[in-house]
């Protein structure tokens, strides 16, 4: 049985470059998380800091992965963004581990250092939602599928750790194989590459992580991948606005983010703080799209606005950010997820696979700066 006390043992024989300091002596180490074989670590830095402090990361993932009994050892370092000098001191910041979280509510007052960008990988995008049960997995499958059928190099990422649904979604099974090193190959469906922790573990098998150990695992999913020339990387976000979420949107290069939500008033209200982290934390909204908006009926074609209509578009407005569209409720679509065989790709010219793809358009417009994204409303389902 692997035990703290031992990995910390072998992290003291990790020195900064700078100082000279052990690595455990430092104080830019998070608790040490052991569960079974996995031990899982992160390092406090200052963004500024990334590639010098990239072989420490690197030197500490080998001293851990030397203990006996480690099978697997996943490092991170992770960085809060800077806030401004207060009064009184002297322009200093605190050091990274004492860092003010950008979610205690005091957003960032002076220009924030880029972080490392993904080689070949020129857009990443956020899928993301205030609350689960939105339709975020499938808006992020389907909007991948509609941005790969516009002719665009596509991947996407599932950060959703505790529920992993884009395995199932594309109706892919297997394991990532290695190229080299520590370094994987995603999965393909539909044109589209995939990477998801659904691939690593059994389906009922419960992900009971705590957040560094989730940070860890979605950052190597991210920076270890072979994702080779993508013009768009989606990740579909945790649900939320927690810790995992914050984390993921200041340590990873995005260019933009979606949001998701259905009509109603309690859905909108989370989807507010997924707007509100997201402006904090200073990447751009790309845009809201309402799922599950209406509901027509199949043998009267009759609507039903089962959960309201129209309060994402309202939100939209009210935020200031672009209204992408309206995706009703339908059993194709829900069956059709469920088995595999999302309506993009199997589907490309029923209307909902109309809406999606222009979901996708208005999404590269924003990204490539080709055009205002909202010159277009979405097209109108017809139900024959």
């Amino acid at each position: 049985m692997v035990t703290r006390e031992e990995v910390a043992r072998a992290l003291e024989q990790v020195k900064l470059p700078a100082s000279g300091q052990s690595l455990t002596a430092s104080g830019r180490l998070s608790d040490i998380l052991v569960n079974g074989d996995k031990v899982m670590v992160t390092i406090a830095i200052d963004a500024t800091e990334a590639a010098a402090m990239e072989p420490v990361r690197a030197a500490a993932q080998s001293a851990i992965g030397g203990v006996p009994g480690v099978g697997q050892a996943l490092v991170s370092l992770t960085a809060d963004r800077p806030s401004a000098p207060g009064p009184g001191s002297g322009g200093m910041r605190p050091p990274p581990s004492t860092q003010p979280h950008v979610a205690a509510g005091r957003p960032s007052q002076a220009p924030s250092p880029k972080v490392a960008t993904i080689p070949g990988v020129k857009h990443v995008i956020a899928v993301a939602s205030g609350k689960g049960g939105v339709g975020k997995s499938t808006t992020a499958c389907n909007l991948a599928l509609a941005l790969a059928a516009n002719g665009l190099r596509v991947g996407i990422l599932d950060a959703d750790i505790y529920g992993p649904s884009l395995p199932k979604l594309f109706g892919l099974h297997g394991k990532p194989r290695v190229v080299s090193g520590r370094t994987l190959a995603p999965l393909e469906g539909y044109g589209v590459k995939v990477m998801s922790i659904g691939f690593m573990v059994e389906e009922e098998t419960p992900m009971i992580w705590r957040g560094p150990m989730v940070m860890s695992a979605i950052t190597q999913m991210l920076r270890e991948v072979a994702w080779g020339e993508l013009d768009v990387l989606v990740v579909d976000m945790p649900p939320g606005t927690g810790d995992a979420q914050l984390t993921m949107a200041q340590a990873t290069p995005l260019a933009g983010a979606v949001i998701v939500s259905t009509p109603q008033d309690l859905a909108l209200i989370d989807a507010r703080r997924g707007v509100a982290m997201f402006r904090k934390t200073e990447v751009p909204i790309l845009g809201i799209v309402e799922n599950m908006s209406y509901f027509i009926a199949p043998d009267t074609g009759n609507r039903y606005d089962i959960f309201g209509h129209g309060g994402a578009r309202k939100e939209a407005t009210r935020l200031g950010v672009p209204f992408l569209g309206e995706v009703p409720l339908d059993m194709a679509l829900r069956e059709r997820s469920d088995s595999g065989r999302p309506i993009v790709a199997t589907d490309p010219s029923s209307p909902h696979s109309l809406v999606y793809r222009d979901v996708a358009r208005q999404v590269w417009a924003s990204l490539s700066g080709t055009g205002d994204v909202t010159i277009k409303p979405p097209p109108a389902i017809v139900i024959e």
